[in-house]
C-alpha cells in the first residue's frame, strides 16, 4: 500500500513541502495587502516615508530600513527621514545605494565591512554596526529608477531569495505611491507660492496693512490647535486666512486708504469686499480638497446673530473656519496701526471682543482664543521684529496663556511672577523695546480705545 500510495503521488513529504509553500504565499499576499491598505491613503511625503519603511523593517524582519529618493538635478541621493537618524544627503555615486541607483542591480551583502562598496565612516560617526545589507532599486512606471530601499541588519541569518522576490513587489507598490505624494508636494507648492502672491497684491495696494492676511493665518491656526482642527481643515483655514480680504483689490482706492471715518456710502463700498473675495476666488480651480476656500474666506464677516454680511447667515451656517476668521480678523484690525487709528490698549482689544462674544463671535472660539500661549501672541503681533524679540522673554511667556494675562490686567498681580508677565508683554505690546539712545519710544504710541472696527 505505502508503494501505491508513492505511485499515485499522495507522498507524505511532498504534501508537506506543497502546504508550506501555500502558506509562505499566503503570508507574502497578507503583507502586501496590509503594506498597500497602509501606505494608499498618505500623501505626505514624510509620514509616507516613514511608513513605508516601517512596513518594509516588519515584513523583511530587519533592524532598519532607510528609502532614498533620487534628485536627479542635484545627483543626489536623499531621505528626509531614516531609522535611526535625520534627514540624509550625498551625491548618488557613491556608497551601496549609490552603486544601486547608477546601475539597478539588487545587492544583498551578507558582510557589508567586506564590501569595498560599503561606506564603513558612517557607521563610524553614528555609532551603528552594520552587518548586512539588502538594496534595492525602485522604478516608475517607465522603469526609471527614481530611488533605492536600503535594509540593514536581517534579525536572524541573512537577507533570502524570497525577501529579495518580497522587496521587489513592496518596491512597486511603494514608487507608485511616492510619485502620487511627490506630484501632490508639487502642486501644494504651486498652490503656496499662488496664494502668497495673490495675498502680496493687497499689501502691494495699501502697504499700511501689509502682513495683516499673514498674522491672520498665524492667529487662526493657533485657534485651530486649541479646538484639535483637523490638519487637513488647518490647511484649508490657511489659504482662507491669506486671502480673506482679496476682495479690497475691487474696492476703490481712496476708499480703501481713506484717513478718517467711512461715510455710510464708502462703509457700505468697503462690505461689498467679502462678495468681491467670494467671486473671484470662485473663478479659481481649487482642487477638491480646498474647494470651499472662497465661501470660508468670504464669510469672514457673518455674525453668530445673523447680522453680518454679505450673505447674513446665522450660527452654524457659518463654516466653523470662518467663525476662527473672524476673531483672528478683529484682533489684527484692533492691535495694528490703521490710517485711522494706533494699536489699542490689550484691555480694551480684548473686552469688545468679549462683550461680542455670541452675536459677533462664536463663544467656543473667543475661549480657545485666551489659551493662546503669550510668547506666541508676542511673536505674532511682532512678527515683523522678530529678530528683536529677546528668547529669554519669550520662554518666561511661555507659561502664561492669554487668559492668565487678562485675570491679571482685572485682578492685579499676586505674585512676583504674575508681575513681571505682565510687564514683559507690554514691554512688546507698546513696543517699549524701540528705545534709542537717550531712552525714547521710537515707534507707534498706544492710544485710547475706538469702536471703529467694522471697516477692517
Amino acid at each position: 500500500m505505502r508503494d501505491n500510495r508513492k505511485k499515485d503521488g499522495w507522498d507524505e513529504h511532498q504534501i508537506v513541502n506543497k502546504l508550506k509553500i501555500y502558506q509562505e504565499e499566503h503570508q507574502r499576499l497578507t503583507v502586501l495587502f496590509n503594506i498597500t491598505r497602509n501606505i494608499s491613503t498618505e500623501l505626505k511625503l514624510d509620514k509616507l516615508l516613514l511608513i513605508i519603511m516601517d512596513e518594509v523593517r516588519r515584513a523583511l524582519k530587519a533592524d532598519r530600513c532607510t528609502v532614498f529618493l533620487l534628485d536627479s538635478e542635484r545627483k543626489e541621493l536623499w531621505s528626509k527621514v531614516a531609522h535611526g537618524e535625520r534627514e540624509i544627503r550625498f551625491p548618488s555615486s557613491l556608497g551601496i545605494a549609490g552603486y544601486v541607483a547608477k546601475t539597478g542591480e539588487i545587492l544583498n551583502i551578507p558582510d557589508a565591512y567586506a564590501d569595498p562598496r560599503f561606506n564603513q565612516e558612517i557607521d563610524k560617526k553614528t555609532g551603528y554596526s552594520t552587518r548586512n545589507v539588502l538594496a534595492f532599486p525602485m522604478r516608475n512606471k517607465l522603469g526609471e529608477i527614481i530611488g533605492v530601499f536600503q535594509v540593514l541588519n536581517k534579525y536572524e541569518g541573512l537577507f533570502s531569495r524570497q525577501d529579495e522576490q518580497l522587496l521587489d513587489a513592496i518596491s512597486a507598490i511603494a514608487a507608485t505611491q511616492l510619485e502620487n505624494a511627490q506630484l501632490y508636494e508639487d502642486q501644494k507648492t504651486t498652490l503656496e507660492s499662488f496664494v502668497g502672491t495673490l495675498a502680496s497684491t493687497i499689501d502691494a495696494r495699501d502697504p499700511l496693512t501689509a502682513g495683516h492676511s499673514n498674522r491672520i493665518s498665524l492667529y487662526s491656526d493657533e485657534i485651530a490647535k486649541m479646538i484639535n482642527l483637523p490638519q487637513k481643515r488647518r490647511e484649508i483655514l490657511r489659504y482662507a486666512a491669506l486671502l480673506h480680504d482679496y476682495g479690497k483689490i475691487a474696492i476703490r482706492e481712496a476708499i480703501l486708504c481713506k484717513n478718517g471715518s467711512l461715510s455710510m456710502d464708502e462703509y457700505c463700498h468697503i462690505q461689498e469686499h467679502a462678495m468681491f473675495t467670494k467671486n473671484i476666488l470662485k473663478k479659481i480651480h481649487f482642487s477638491r480638497d480646498f474647494k470651499e476656500v472662497p465661501k470660508i474666506a468670504a464669510s469672514h464677516h457673518e455674525k453668530m446673530n445673523g447680522s453680518g454680511y454679505p450673505e447674513g447667515l446665522i450660527g452654524d451656517q457659518i463654516p466653523i473656519e470662518s467663525r476662527i476668521l473672524a476673531v483672528s480678523d478683529v484682533f489684527d484690525a484692533l492691535t495694528s496701526k490703521r490710517h485711522y487709528r494706533d494699536r489699542m490698549e490689550f484691555e480694551n482689544v480684548m473686552d469688545i471682543m468679549m462683550n461680542n462674544a455670541g452675536t459677533h463671535f462664536d463663544r467656543n472660539i473667543i475661549d480657545a482664543f485666551k489659551k493662546i500661549r503669550i510668547d506666541r501672541l508676542i511673536e505674532i503681533l511682532e512678527i515683523d521684529y522678530i529678530d528683536q524679540l529677546r528668547q529669554e522673554d519669550l520662554r518666561y511667556l511661555a507659561h502664561f496663556e492669554v487668559r492668565h494675562l487678562l485675570e491679571v490686567i482685572k485682578d492685579g498681580a499676586l505674585n512676583n511672577e504674575e508681575d513681571k508677565m505682565e510687564n514683559l508683554f507690554y514691554k512688546y505690546y507698546q513696543r517699549k523695546y524701540f528705545k534709542s539712545e537717550d531712552n525714547e519710544i521710537q515707534d507707534d504710541k498706544i492710544i485710547g480705545p475706538s469702536l471703529k472696527y467694522a471697516n477692517c
